[in-house]
């Protein structure tokens, strides 16, 4: 394969689970941090507070089934550590210095892996609470118990969606181009996922040009 032959690192539906996951999640945030503050501005931007709900319960059905879905996709790898992970995370993936020597790493690195399992423990969390607060409003214990599981679930999320976008585009050029079009060169793919590339090149896994 060519150096500047283009290759698929995310399919079409791999990217829709993503940006169903992105989009729901922000307007999940933005809805949710106006509750929690009670921000007028953010409930008449949704129509008000009980529309609000609404959206915001309807958006957390899109939202778990986006995650469930990208599971099938994107779980497999992330569960797949070795000693380059070790390595990866105490050279800091080679973002606080480019003069480390950066492990070789799969489809995902030590980062992205975590990142995921941390939203997808996070996102179960947040929508199995959520769907207990939706449902069963009458049980005030559970209601209670789901409302603080809920907040710290909405916290960890918060935190991470601002990082995830440094990450993804500043921090990463390149990275974006992937969930947008789906395709990276083969040099940047051979570079950043060497194992990725071994793998697919062996027949064992990934998407091809």
């Amino acid at each position: 394969m060519n150096k500047n032959d283009m290759i698929t690192m995310a399919t079409g539906f791999e990217r829709l689970c993503h940006w169903s996951l992105a989009i729901s999640c922000i307007l999940l945030i933005i809805s949710g941090f106006g509750f929690l503050f009670k921000i007028e501005a953010i409930g008449a931007a949704f129509g008000g507070f009980n529309s609000m709900k609404t959206i915001h319960n309807w958006l957390g059905v899109v939202f778990i089934a986006a995650l469930f879905l990208s599971a099938a996709h994107w779980l497999k790898h992330a569960l797949r550590f070795d000693g380059d992970d070790v390595r990866w995370l105490s050279v800091g993936g080679g973002y606080l210095s480019h003069k480390v020597k950066v492990p070789p790493m799969g489809k995902l690195n030590t980062g992205q892996k975590f990142a995921y399992l941390m939203v997808l423990t996070a996102g179960i969390a947040i929508s199995v609470t959520g769907f207990v607060m939706w449902l069963i409003p009458e049980n005030k214990q559970w209601v209670l118990l789901s409302f603080f599981i809920h907040n710290v679930s909405f916290i960890m999320i918060g935190i991470f969606i601002p990082l995830h976008l440094y990450l993804g585009t500043i921090a990463n050029p390149g990275t974006l181009q992937i969930m947008i079009g789906g395709k990276v060169p083969y040099w940047m793919a051979k570079k950043k996922h060497p194992k990725w590339i071994a793998e697919l090149e062996s027949g064992k896994g990934g998407h091809s040009a």
